[in-house]
């Protein structure tokens, strides 16, 4: 059975509920955007989406307009409780949401992981 990690936030910085939380998302995302040139990469704050959840959503609004060409999306974030040297990677191959299950590519995270 594939391992899952579970949410560990849902309901404290974002709905636990799927209507809800789709509701949030669908509100914040709701803007028109000034096309620029595509991001290579995007900076973006996550924290609570009531702290910080509309500029992460004009963040996220700036790759529309690529969307049918990203391929992988490949998330950093730091360590919120322990420091440590080097790169941390989850064993999981799906993360919980309350939106479904988000599937891992565990074969490239190996691969960074060996560099």
């Amino acid at each position: 059975m594939p391992q899952t990690r579970e949410p560990a936030v849902a309901g404290m910085f974002y709905p636990d509920d799927p209507v809800l939380l789709q509701r949030q998302l669908d509100e914040l995302l709701d803007r028109d955007i000034t096309p620029g040139p595509a991001p290579k990469a995007l900076i973006v704050p996550h924290a609570g989406y009531i702290y910080s959840g509309s500029i992460a959503a004009s963040a996220y609004l700036q790759l529309l307009p690529i969307r049918t060409q990203i391929q992988r999306v490949v998330l950093l974030g730091p360590s919120h409780r322990v420091g440590f040297e080097g790169l941390a990677a989850s064993s999981a191959q799906y993360f919980s949401t309350p939106l479904g299950l988000v599937r891992l590519d565990q074969s490239a995270m190996d691969e960074i992981l060996l560099l």
